[in-house]
């Protein structure tokens, strides 16, 4: 009898391969960087000091860290502090070296993070948020010990962006009560006072949002780069905001066509050009514009999806790539991988294909991937969190594992989803998740009618607002679906509003257009827990206990209305957040879900 242990599974090699994110590095100290590692088996925030190639651990959580940024020196390393993934904290520093951890911004209350700006000469600006006050923002100057409250609303908004000398700062605010559609307001520090306002929400049939992009990195400039979505999709625009002048870019295709999709930039250090990233059906690619001449030059970047870029101090460009086939790396526009995470690689996985499917709201873009073999398949439809987020052709470990069970795997980037246009995004209004689920339900149609998918084993899955939409589908397309699966979803939408973070009541607000009190025949008719009684088919439940997003006592209630009723389920806790950060923990939670299907399925793993 044989005692050699049977090889990990590549599913779990995927997951268990570290990873690494785009370092980020201090303006003053470019060969000082932060990046995110799972390398020991939990994310954590890692110090490299790129001259010396040394890299150290900065942060050893139980529940990981993933929230730092260093400072324009590179003397210091920040990150946030939380309690088991539950994002209330405060942020701490500890040297770069290494050293002691220490209260950074001692007077500044422990709250959710609503951004954090360091200045060259020691000015912090500190954002929060909390359900008392809504977003609070404070200043500590350089050289003081306490610091100064400089903004408070009700509405949620944020820190933008501090100018190069510290004299500016520009806020992203919703006090128009649009979540949605942010405005920006710019400070001037020496007295508070606001310098200019940015606000295309506010008495307008059509809103459109503005956002800060940040200031141009030169003393005494005072252009900030914002993006609009005066076209009809997100665009970057110069707005100096002494004069109140604005400078539109001339983004064209090399056959001089306007681009497709949204275009989000960000500046060169020498602020003489710009890193711009166009992104549109589910992939991406950079540009560098020049100020001066107006030019934009193509980077070479392969077929796939940028998830992070940034400009370095000698012109190069280091990205974050990956495609669904092919694992992340950093890379450079040198030609060059800048940094690799440690170990051996995973394994690659399957190429996706496009799909536009025709649905109630226009033409739906959905990315498949199929298994080897001749279909109709076992199908798995991967809804995607946010709303406002969208899948793209990058490498995930989840549809992979799918895949490897045999299962063709098919995501729908739904109305409400990015990079499709302002009007496909801000669809959501009034029927919020019913219209999402129209998409998936057209998507759903064509892949049994076009024998990709078998329409007996056809799984309903997500995360967050895709388990929201997974639960809710359940109910209201009860005979569309096998079996569904919901990781940290919205269950019962009216205690999900009463106990999650104020940033998402503000949305939820927005959404519905009021509040539960205000337009309660909404709510109720995009809660799944008003219609678990239609629900016919078995139901996994995963969720955080610690969780300020989709909290556990909303989903507590959907479980007891599915015992009471009856209804074949399981759930699944676990103590942390939002999901987890520990590799092994993930790897679990993929594993269940995985047996719950094959168990439901009669099919042998």
């Amino acid at each position: 009898m044989s005692n050699e242990k049977s090889p990990v599974p590549e599913w779990e090699q995927r997951f268990r391969a570290a990873r690494v994110s785009l370092p980020d590095w201090a303006e003053q100290a470019p060969d000082r960087a932060l990046y995110v590692s799972n390398s020991t088996g939990t994310y954590e925030i890692y110090a490299w000091d790129r001259s010396a190639d040394t890299h150290r651990r900065v942060t050893s959580r139980p529940n990981g860290t993933t929230d730092a940024e260093l400072s324009p020196d590179g003397a210091w390393i920040w990150w946030f502090d939380d309690t088991d993934g539950d994002e209330l904290g405060v942020w701490r520093r500890q040297p770069f070296a290494g050293g002691p951890d220490e209260h950074a911004v001692p007077g500044v209350p422990a709250a959710y993070d609503a951004g954090l700006a360091l200045g060259l000469d020691g000015t912090v600006v500190v954002g929060t948020s909390d359900d008392e006050h809504g977003t609070t923002l404070y200043l500590r100057r350089p050289g003081a010990a306490e610091v100064e409250r400089i903004y408070r609303h009700e509405e949620y908004g944020g820190v933008g962006d501090l100018s190069h000398d510290s004299t500016l700062l520009a806020i992203d605010h919703t006090e128009h009560g649009d979540a949605m559609h942010s405005a920006i307001r710019v400070l001037r520090l020496a007295d508070g006072a606001t310098v200019a306002e940015l606000d295309e929400v506010t008495g307008r049939q059509h809103p459109s949002g503005v956002a800060c992009l940040g200031f141009a990195p030169a003393d005494g400039d005072t252009r900030l780069l914002i993006a609009h979505q005066r076209t009809g999709r997100w665009e970057p625009a110069l707005w100096d905001v002494a004069t109140g002048t604005e400078t539109a870019l001339v983004l064209r295709d090399d056959q001089g066509r306007e681009f497709p999709g949204d275009l989000s930039a960000q500046w060169f250090p020498d602020a003489r050009a710009l890193l711009v990233e166009h992104e549109y059906e589910a992939r991406s690619e950079l540009f560098c514009y020049d100020l001066a001449t107006g030019g934009l030059t193509r980077l070479d970047t392969p077929r796939g999806t940028v998830s992070g870029a940034t400009a370095r101090p000698d012109g190069t460009v280091e990205f974050l790539w990956s495609s669904a086939a092919e694992p992340s790396a950093v890379r450079s526009t040198a030609g060059t991988v800048v940094l690799r995470a440690p170990g051996p690689v995973p394994p690659g996985s399957v190429p996706v294909e496009d799909v536009w499917v025709d649905g109630p709201g226009g033409r739906v873009h959905a990315l498949v991937q199929r298994p080897p073999g001749t279909g109709p398949f076992p199908t798995l439809f991967e809804v995607h969190g946010g709303p406002t987020h969208h899948d793209s052709d990058s490498f995930a470990a989840g549809p992979a594992a799918w895949l490897d069970h045999g299962f063709a795997v098919v995501r729908v980037n739904y109305r409400g989803s990015t990079g499709y246009g302002q009007a496909w995004t801000d669809a959501l209004h009034g029927r919020v998740g019913l219209i999402e689920l129209e998409d998936i339900g057209a998507v759903r149609d064509w892949a049994v009618d076009s024998g990709l998918a078998d329409p007996s084993q056809l799984v309903l899955s997500g995360g967050s607002w895709g388990g929201y939409l997974t639960l809710l589908g359940l109910g209201t397309q009860p005979d569309s679906w096998t079996l569904g699966l919901a990781a940290v979803p919205v269950a019962d939408y009216l205690a999900s509003y009463q106990d999650e973070m104020e940033a998402l009541k503000s949305l939820d607000r927005t959404l519905f257009g009021g509040s539960p009190e205000e337009v309660p025949e909404l709510w109720h008719a995009s809660s799944p827990l008003s219609y678990v009684e239609q629900v016919k088919v078995p139901v996994y439940l995963s969720a955080g206990v610690n969780d300020p997003r989709c909290p556990i006592r909303q989903i507590d209630n959907y479980v007891a209305r599915l015992e009471e009723l009856g209804k074949e389920h399981e759930v699944y806790r676990y103590d942390a957040g939002h999901g987890s950060l520990v590799v092994e923990e993930r790897i679990k939670q993929l594993r269940l879900e995985i047996d719950f299907t094959l168990r439901h399925l009669g099919r042998a793993r």
